[in-house]
């Protein structure tokens, strides 16, 4: 479960690497809302995404490769980016739904640990 765990990480850090990339480059793909509470533009939200999708990548390579301070530190930086796209969902709707599902989904890998 938890190589699945690292393999989900490693392939949503990259996904989170170029939407953040997209976000940055052309940010009018995403929907834009007027009265939305985090007034960040676009491409405040696109770095953030970079940031924390080339950490999640890192981390999830090394729970892949088994260290034990890659789980705590993936459950962390997993946690923020399942916050970040919480916050993110005005923007762009099915993708923020669709990767905050896969973070729950790693975060339980993760934090039900057992010897395989």
């Amino acid at each position: 479960m938890v190589l699945f765990a690292g393999v989900i990480m490693l392939v949503g850090g990259i996904l989170e690497v170029f939407r953040g990339i997209m976000a940055i480059a052309e940010d009018d793909v995403f929907v834009t809302t007027p009265r939305y509470v985090f007034r960040f533009d676009l491409t405040s939200w696109g770095w953030i995404h970079l940031v924390i999708g080339v950490l999640i990548a890192l981390v999830g390579f090394f729970v892949i490769k088994g260290a034990a301070w890659a789980r705590i530190a993936g459950i962390f930086l997993v946690s923020l980016g399942l916050i970040g796209n919480f916050l993110d969902l005005p923007y762009y709707p099915l993708w923020s739904v669709v990767i905050i599902a896969l973070d729950v989904f790693v975060i339980w890998a993760l934090a039900v640990y057992r010897e395989d």
